[in-house]
Parts: C-alpha cells; structure tokens; sequence
C-alpha cells in the first residue's frame, strides 16, 4: 500500500543522486475566494474520498483539531485485539479484510471507484519504473531477485517474464496465493520464465543472498525505528542492488495525513508511517550502501518514492 493524496497530477521522474522533495501547490481559487484545499487517503477510506476545504481564517482551527486527534489510540486498540504490535496488524489486515480491497485495487476488475483506480495506476507506475531500473543495467535472465512484500505478484511476474529467478514473500498467506494463482496463469506458455518461488514470511525472517533486493510500498506501515532494522536486514540480503520505495515525508505530506486522520474511515487498516528521505538514506549508509538513483511516482490519489542503493 502506499501514501496517497487528492493534490497531485500523474506525474513521473527520475533524478540523479540528489534530495528534491515535490512541493504541491495546495492553494487554490474556489468561487472566487482564496481556500486551502486539502485530502489525505489512507487504505481505510478507500471507499470514499474525504475533503476538507478551510478558507484561510481556519487555518488555526485546523491546528487545533489536528493537535487533539489521537490516531495513535485507535491503531494501538487494533494491536490490541490482534495481541500483537504493528506487523501483526498488518498480517491481520491483510489477510483478511484488506486483501479484498487490495485484491480488488491491484486487479483488472472495473469494479473500482475513482480513487481506487488512480491508486492502481500509481502502483503500476511504480513497478513500471522499477522495472526500467533493473533493466537499464541490461538482461535479467539468471539474474536472483528477492520480492519482499510482493503482493499479489504485481512484481514479480514480469521479473520473471525477463527471465530473472524470483524468490517473492509477503506477511499475508492470502496475498502468497493470489500471487501463486495470477503467475501460474500469466507465465503459462512462455519459454524460459520460471514461476517464482513464493513463500509466506516476514522481512525480517527471509534468509539468502540475491543479486537484488527489491521492497515495494511495505514501509508505510511500519515507524522509522522498524524501518531501519528492516532496511538493514533487506541490506544483508542483497549482494548488488536494493530498491525501495516509500511514502516520503515532506512538510506538506505530513499535513495532508494529519487532516486525513481527523476523518478515520469506517473499516480498520493499517498505520500510514511516512518516512523523510534523508533518515531512509541514512538507515543505508549505515550499513555501507549509497543511494545511485532516485525516483518519483505521484498520481492524484498515489505518491511514491523510489530509491536505488548500491554498496557504497
């Protein structure tokens, strides 16, 4: 799952070792008169886009409420019920409730609502550019690649398809199967492209060497302090590439997630953790790897970030 938001335009880039965090305009005319129009979507409001627009004398209004909000209380009844922390709120949610939606969002279904469908093509844009950065370095076939968090194999199908040998996780048996079925039927007939070897498992529990480590949209649900252990295993892992991608925080991005939380959806979902640039290049260098490439995925309900690392 990844971060979205209602302020952003398709747009895509790629650029070059350097930080440039997106600023979206977020003051516009409204009958004439100046407001701040603000939207922040989490997987549990995906069934309706809540929209706040605050003219300029609420501005502290809007401060006020944020400050009072407690999402924090909520997620930590979630943990509660499901006698564990946040891994295991994501286990739970996406083993249940949460794969029919994402099942749903991620499939070819026309049985999706607007804000579903933007946040389809704003993962798909994500796999397409990182899909382009593995091939820039030339042929993947042979080539061992390790799937964390890979859904329902959104990833891991055309890794194979270019002939790379993929070992695909994900924290949901659901999500494992989905998987399993939809490559199954996609590399049916196609010479030299072996089915993923899909397991159900953690990030902090796989095991191997890989010649690349890819993680896509799983850090959202997790705080910086988990991230980096996680970083730091998925690290350990790969012997010449890691990809991830994540939700960035900006000034902005925090502020649209903050309001979002003022207006929680009816059904439960994960924790949305956003996480700066700069502490995700840190977590890297660490343990001795280099950002090489950077990358940006937004949509008008999704954004993403994407970095290439690389042993420093």
């Amino acid at each position: 799952m990844a971060f979205s938001s209602a302020l952003f335009s398709h747009h895509v880039c790629f650029t070059t070792p350097k930080h440039s965090n997106p600023n979206p305009k977020i003051i516009s005319k409204l009958s004439n008169r100046r407001a701040l129009t603000l939207s922040a979507l989490g997987a549990d409001t995906l069934d309706g886009t809540t929209i706040a627009v605050i003219g300029g004398s609420s501005v502290a209004a809007i401060a006020a409420a944020i400050s009072l909000t407690d999402p924090e209380k909520r997620r930590q009844l979630q943990a509660e019920e499901v006698g564990g922390g946040d891994k295991e709120v994501v286990r739970e949610y996406f083993t249940n409730d949460g794969f029919q939606r994402w099942k749903k969002i991620y499939g070819d279904t026309d049985d999706v609502n607007k804000v579903q469908l933007d946040i389809r093509i704003g993962h798909a844009k994500t796999v397409e550019n990182v899909m382009q950065m593995l091939t820039d370095e030339g042929s993947l076939r042979g080539v061992t690649v390790c799937d964390a968090g890979c859904g329902t194999g959104l990833l891991s199908i055309p890794l194979a398809k270019e002939g790379a040998i993929v070992s695909a996780s994900d924290i949901s048996a659901s999500m494992v199967s989905e998987a399993q079925n939809q490559a199954k039927e996609a590399l049916q007939g196609i010479d030299d492209a072996q089915i993923p070897k899909f397991e159900v498992s953690d990030l902090e529990s796989l095991t191997g060497k890989y010649d690349t480590v890819v993680c896509l949209d799983v850090l959202i649900h997790y705080p910086q302090s988990k991230a980096d252990g996680m970083i730091a295993h998925l690290a350990s892992l790969a012997e010449n590439r890691l990809i991830l991608s994540f939700a960035p925080k900006t000034f902005y991005y925090d502020l649209l997630k903050r309001i979002g939380e003022l207006f929680p959806g009816p059904s439960k979902a994960t924790r949305a953790y956003l996480h700066s640039e700069a502490d995700i290049e840190r977590a890297l260098q660490k343990v001795g790897w280099k950002i090489r490439k950077r990358g940006l995925t937004t949509t008008q309900f999704y954004f993403s970030r994407i970095v290439e690392a690389v042993p420093a």
